[in-house]
């Protein structure tokens, strides 16, 4: 699913092979041509996120089809990119028959209108649309399409198949014909974008006339820096008009769902956005207290609009995490997408973040309504361990427990909030990724924040689940030593190394954070060695995440030796990340290997590794967690 977007994006549909063998996938999907660019965009990011309602496979068929009135998606097992019909292809009727006192004028209006678009759609790359009749009591709109890799004769066929089909529906005011090779239409509704059916030739011809026009016609160039100039002028607000059109176009999909929620009761809940009430800001959006009109205080995020990923980031949370339940999770209540933005409504967890008990600076802090306190207090060891645990039971059933197993990839003390009795509940699910029963790894684009990122995913882009225990591990020891990971300054020295130094030399205790009281160091350093187990740099040995939370409910729970970690160690000429052999089929030796030499590489690599630090702290600053 992940390669089609920017094949949609360059041309309106997509074919992509996938795996080898048995686990091979063919996938198809394209956008209906009456749609522009930004509707075709929004379409296919909703097919994206349904089409997953088709895993597991069914029983007898390893494919899975969806159709929307806007676009199509489909995938299977076997190559049916020239298949014009199937043994699936359905017919849908309307519920309501059209109720006119001339039918049989209606009837004889969708049969010629049909037949028309069956003759001209495949002389018109594909697509046709047209209307039959006059008056309103007659007169009906149709669209013709077939898939871009059928050809004219296959496109022919299927449509005077869909033809046939089709008048099964008479006299209801609508049909539809779903074709494996084309899609046919009718209502009494006009539904299509384009007011006329578009040229001869459809979109390849438009493509070669303005070409000529371009070749010939020197004024084109002239218009060409007119039309830019003015698009920079009003690129504000012509990007302000694309936000509102893609909004109005998610909102189908959640007018009868629960999670609907008003843009209006959500604005007057937090006193219209007010100050006063913003409880903080990350990197995709802003968080406000509010309370609704049945006195429930929740937390409203309004999402910023400044990626070209915002969409699907949006159903990750809406879709993927609004069935999810746990004590552990942050539960989503809602959703609004009828306002000018997007807003998310989740649960109120009134402590703050875990980031803020261990990092938080001296000054002051703005809370919940505007109120003002010093910094908090430093965490006893028995609300250390309170929040580890329950983190890792919330990751545990995110992998393995949930009816999806989910990636979260994001796992940091900023995304841990507490409760009132400092109950750690995961939060921010914009970046996670399904886990695919059958798979070893995906590879996916690199997202999460530095220092917590699994070597194999931040170099190879390779993920699993260990991933987001590599970032717990990180979690545990920075919670047990009260200390930030920051690996990629060349004056200081990295947690997991200074850890791992500790523990070759039976010092563990030492690093250990002395707040914590003496009487819990011995339970410290055993938090510490699971820490350890988690960074290791093979994913084989990382242990799952339901193993942990066993490690961690039982003493009786022998504990492995962990390995070396990966991390940033000096060298004479400059910096080496080093990372334990790996069985695993995917990972290698090392990510950058020091030859002990004067080489380009050894010499950049302690500039490179400043200008990270120094652009993570400046993200950090400015409020931005996440990278992408």
């Amino acid at each position: 699913m992940d390669s089609f977007t920017p094949l949609i994006v360059r041309q309106g549909y997509a074919a992509v092979v996938k795996g080898s063998g048995d686990t091979k996938v063919y996938g198809f999907g394209e956008c209906m041509k009456d749609l522009d660019q930004g509707d075709c965009n929004i379409c296919f990011a909703q097919c994206k996120a349904q089409i997953m309602r088709c895993l597991p496979f069914q029983i007898g068929t390893r494919g899975g089809r969806l159709f929307y009135d806007g676009c199509y998606l489909r995938y299977d097992d076997y190559n049916f990119f020239d298949e014009s019909l199937s043994e699936t292809d359905r017919t849908v009727c309307a519920t309501k028959d059209v109720g006119l006192s001339n039918e049989t004028a209606f009837r004889a209006n969708v049969m010629q209108l049909v037949r028309n678009l069956t003759l001209e759609a495949p002389k018109n790359d594909g697509f046709f649309v047209g209307s039959m009749g006059k008056g309103n009591n007659v007169s009906v709109y149709g669209l013709a399409q077939c898939w871009e890799l059928v050809n004219a004769s296959a496109c022919e066929d299927c449509l005077v198949n869909a033809v046939s089909r089709i008048s099964s529906c008479l006299p209801k005011e609508e049909g539809r014909v779903l074709n494996a090779g084309c899609y046919l239409r009718y209502s009494t509704n006009k539904f299509y974008y384009n007011s006329t059916a578009p040229p001869v030739g459809g979109n390849r011809a438009r493509r070669k006339l303005a070409i000529i026009l371009a070749t010939t016609f020197s004024t084109m160039a002239l218009v060409l820096i007119i039309a830019t100039a003015i698009f920079f002028v009003n690129k504000k607000l012509v990007k302000k008009r694309q936000e509102s059109k893609q909004l109005g176009a998610l909102s189908p999909l959640l007018n009868k769902s629960k999670l609907n929620l008003s843009y209006e009761s959500l604005e007057k809940a937090t006193n219209y956005f007010s100050d006063t009430n913003k409880l903080g800001q990350g990197g995709s959006g802003s968080v406000y207290k509010g309370t609704l009109p049945n006195g429930k205080v929740v937390a409203i995020k309004r999402l910023f609009f400044n990626t070209r990923q915002w969409v699907d980031q949006f159903f990750n949370e809406v879709n993927l995490i609004s069935g999810i339940n746990h004590k552990n999770l942050v539960k989503l209540l809602g959703c609004s997408i009828t306002g000018p933005e997007s807003l998310l409504v989740y649960e109120f967890v009134s402590n703050q973040s875990l980031h803020d008990y261990l990092f938080g600076s001296s000054c002051l802090r703005i809370h919940e309504l505007g109120t003002v306190r010093k910094d908090v207090e430093p965490l006893r060891w028995e609300e250390r361990y309170k929040i580890v645990l329950g983190t890792a039971e919330g990751l545990a059933y995110l992998h393995e427990e949930s009816k999806l197993r989910i990636i979260h990839r994001d796992i940091k003390p900023g995304n841990i909030l507490l409760d009132e009795d400092l109950t750690p509940k995961i939060a921010d699910f914009g970046l996670v990724r399904l886990f695919p029963e059958d798979k070893t790894h995906i590879s996916t684009a690199i997202a999460g924040t530095l220092g917590y990122m699994a070597p194999e995913y931040a170099v190879r882009g390779m993920l699993t689940q260990k991933a987001d225990v590599y970032s717990f591990g990180v979690l545990v020891i920075e919670i047990t030593c009260g200390k930030r990971n920051k690996c990629f300054s060349p004056d200081m020295v990295c947690i997991l190394h200074m850890v791992w130094n500790q523990y070759e030399a039976d010092k563990l205790g030492e690093v250990v954070d002395p707040v914590i009281e003496h009487n819990f160091r011995e339970e410290a350093c055993r938090l510490l060695q699971i820490g350890l187990l988690c960074v290791q740099a093979s994913t084989e040995l990382r242990p799952s995440m339901s193993t942990i939370v066993q490690m961690l409910t039982d003493d009786t729970c022998e504990i492995p030796c962990p390995t070396q970690p990966p991390f940033l160690s000096p060298s004479s000429s400059g910096f080496s990340l080093n990372i334990t052999t790996s069985t695993s089929n995917y990972e290698t030796e090392s990510y950058i290997q020091s030859s002990g030499h004067n080489t380009m590489q050894s010499r950049m690599v302690p500039r490179w590794t400043a200008f990270i630090e120094n652009v993570s702290d400046k993200l950090h600053e400015d409020g931005v967690d996440t990278l992408g």
